[in-house]
């Protein structure tokens, strides 16, 4: 493995085909026989501490159509949350599935799950039939694993009946030393980043352009009012750049002076702190509170000069669901994907049926999606939102924080790469954004 670093670092990544790979390499697990560990406690008590491990694990050999590479730096995301504390299912249920579906997939059904939804790296080795991607590419990935033997898939990936998320219902992910991925995973890494910069963006720009901008989702346009729940977070960061480049107004809602802080870098104006100002969407843990969704639409309408949202951009779930369904204009939409807050949802539908308005469920985002959202990363209009980065080592502390939102943005993991900001190759648009690129490292250390 130091072999295949040194010539990583000494910036001759083309060396690596040639290079012997390691029979085994570290990766953050779960381990099977400890899914039953929590079993009794309420989700937030959940530690993942406690059932995530950094293991030597046995290096797979990539089969046809695959590629084996070599991971510089990664990141976390929900589905590391929900992962480590075996939420809504464990994920070896998903393993188990995906196994029985071909020899090729068995390799996947393990008694460890090696977990990471994003990388940044240097490709290793490829499978028969790749002919994209060589040895010494430098590379990022998305996390939309596909196989496409059935035509549902054929006018939109993520409609393929086989359509898994890599790394959390595949094995061999991101948080590693190693990955294996799809070849039509894989995206050229933007050369004006660093490794963890670079590998911050994957799955939540990705989901965020699919989820706003595409005809999949929300058809974003210009002059859109656009409400944005957790606003400065890993998802949320990339919808409010988003909104901003196509001309529309994010509305932010954030939950401290310090996110609201990071929204108004992003070139945000309207932001409401919602926590300051004391949004209670629940009574109790059964029954929602109207009123409150009503002050919290007079809200947004008194910052945007009587305008509701056309979209409302929607991922924490149950908590604010109903809310949102509320506030959202009449013919808008409602776009949401992930629960953070809990996957059963409930709301009024007289609101949404007699003001004719929409919920479109989407996730994650096709290949064409993942490259125009990566393309608009390496044209330096759209930029990483990553506020820490920590050791491999490390993982389990920052999922824990995570899992108690004390992060903002992306939280990214140093896999190979023995620090930070390596790999930059552009400089000079480096230069010109390095601002925005460190917009989310100005607060203080928050996921731990």
């Amino acid at each position: 493995m130091q072999k295949i670093l040194d010539a990583i670092l000494a910036g001759e990544p083309g060396e690596v085909g040639s290079l012997p790979v390691p029979e085994f390499y570290r990766g953050v697990t779960l381990h099977a026989d400890e899914v039953a560990m929590f079993d009794g406690l309420p989700g937030r008590e959940k530690d993942p501490r406690r059932s995530l491990h950094l293991d030597e694990v046995a290096t797979p050999e990539p089969a046809a159509g695959e590629v084996l590479v070599a991971v510089m730096a990664s990141g976390i995301n929900h589905n590391t949350v929900w992962s480590s504390i075996f939420e809504p299912l464990p994920t070896f249920g998903f393993l188990s599935r995906y196994g029985r579906t071909s020899p090729q997939a068995a390799r996947h059904d393990l008694p460890y799950h090696v977990l990471g939804s994003d990388l940044a790296g240097v490709v290793l080795r490829c499978g028969e039939g790749v002919a994209a991607w060589s040895p010494g590419d430098e590379v990022v990935a998305h996390c939309l694993s596909v196989e496409l033997h059935h035509p549902d898939g054929h006018a939109d990936t993520m409609l393929d009946p086989e359509q898994r998320i890599w790394g959390f219902e595949t094995n061999f992910g991101g948080l590693a030393e190693l990955a294996l991925v799809k070849a039509n995973q894989l995206m050229p890494k933007p050369g004006h980043l660093s490794w963890e910069e670079a590998a911050a963006s994957g799955l939540v720009n990705s989901t965020a352009y699919r989820q706003l901008v595409s005809a999949n989702g929300a058809h974003l346009k210009q002059g859109d009012t656009v409400l944005i729940w957790g606003a400065s977070g890993g998802l949320g960061s990339y919808a409010t750049q988003l909104a901003l480049n196509g001309g529309a107004t994010p509305v932010c809602v954030v939950s401290s002076p310090q996110k609201a802080e990071v929204c108004r870098r992003m070139g945000a104006e309207l932001v409401i702190d919602r926590a300051a100002e004391g949004y209670r969407f629940w009574k109790d843990e059964h029954t929602q509170d109207p009123r409150e969704w009503r002050r919290f639409g007079a809200r947004i309408r008194e910052l945007t000069g009587g305008e509701d949202p056309d979209i409302v951009f929607e991922h924490p779930g149950r908590e604010t669901f109903g809310a949102s369904v509320y506030v959202a204009r009449r013919g808008g939409t409602v776009v949401s994907c992930a629960s953070t807050s809990g996957f059963q949802h409930t709301y009024d539908n007289r609101y949404l049926w007699m003001s004719l308005k929409r919920i479109v469920g989407t996730h994650f985002a096709n290949y064409r999606e993942a490259w125009a959202a990566n393309r608009l990363i390496a044209k330096g209009r759209v930029h990483p939102t990553l506020s820490e980065v920590v050791a491999l080592e490390d993982t389990a502390q920052a999922v824990h924080g995570v899992h108690h939102n004390r992060h903002q943005g992306k939280v990214g993991v140093l896999c190979l790469a023995p620090a930070e900001g390596l790999g930059v190759r552009d400089p000079e648009l480096r230069a010109r954004h390095e601002q925005a690129i460190n917009r989310f490292r100005a607060g203080v250390r928050t996921a731990g």
